[in-house]
């Protein structure tokens, strides 16, 4: 959530400098050129691009498992108790909302529980994996949602399952180190939207719950960069401005927002990149 800093006459934490944009547009510049370095060396094809938590759960947890189960997810605290099985001999298939279909090789169960990794975490006990079995859900692509193999695995104890795109992503992208000395570059991006043949693009975030005409209120301006690969959008910030000597303390509380910008094109099969990561977020397209 975007915390709201006390005091409605101060900027938020996405603001850096009186004026952000030439900050945020050099770092918006800057994550297109990484993402184009990508896309090149997946040949010049994105195809098929999963975006957000790759890992789902089906059913829930027992209450035994209290807090750990989402720490140990979270962290990935992951065992396997034995083999896993191997990559299928065939490929795989995804299928997006508007029928386009794509081939896929697939990645052995082990190898795709592997892609989640690990932070350190020394309260979390691990889940035991005992089997994986591979099945189709929903998935989160830069081209909108898609029917995607996945790997579907048991785990000791309980009957909730964990599930793993059984598929690489086209284009891998190894977002920059985090400086905590580096800008925040504005709101983090949830999604964006956008409908077949529209230069209208629509991204959503969590920002200020009110317009800049109340107290610890903002409004949101949007400017993108682009490339034939993909675009960026950053957000641009106008906090309320009470008069002078006025005190509010503004709660840490945000609200969905969202911001519409005009592409010099349509998106296409470009990717909506976020600016302080530069890394891909899901993407609605409608007919």
């Amino acid at each position: 959530m975007l915390a709201l800093l006390s005091g409605c006459g101060a900027p938020a934490l996405e603001v850096a400098a009186e004026d952000p944009a030439p900050l945020l547009r050099a770092q918006a510049e800057a994550a297109l050129r990484r993402y184009d370095v990508a896309v090149e060396a997946a040949g010049g094809s994105q195809r098929f691009v999963p975006v957000g938590d790759q890992t789902g759960v089906i059913g829930e947890f027992e209450p035994a498992f209290g807090d750990n189960a989402k720490m140990a997810l979270g962290n990935g605290y992951l065992e396997a108790t034995g083999p896993l099985p191997g990559p299928p001999a065939t490929a795989g298939e995804v299928v997006w909302e508007n029928g386009t279909r794509e081939k896929v090789e697939l990645l052995s169960a082990e190898t795709a529980l592997a892609r989640i990794g690990r932070a350190e975490c020394p309260e979390c006990t691990p889940l035991k994996i005992t089997g994986a079995r591979l099945g189709s859900a929903r998935v989160d692509t830069t081209r909108g949602p898609a029917s995607a193999p996945v790997w579907e695995y048991t785990i000791k104890g309980t009957s909730a399952r964990l599930t793993r795109p059984a598929a690489d992503g086209t284009v891998r992208m190894v977002p920059p180190s985090w400086n905590p000395d580096d800008p925040p570059g504005g709101p983090a991006l949830d999604s964006a939207s956008t409908a077949i043949g529209s230069r209208e693009l629509t991204v959503a975030f969590i920002g200020a719950p009110g317009t800049a005409a109340e107290p610890c209120g903002a409004d949101y301006t949007g400017a993108a960069v682009e490339s034939a690969s993909a675009v960026v959008v950053y957000v641009l910030a106008e906090h309320h401005r009470g008069p002078a000597g006025e005190n509010v303390v503004c709660p840490a509380i945000g609200a969905s927002r969202t911001v519409t910008v005009t592409l010099t094109e349509p998106l296409g099969d470009r990717a909506v990149l976020e600016v302080q990561q530069g890394t891909p977020v899901a993407v609605a397209i409608t007919p």
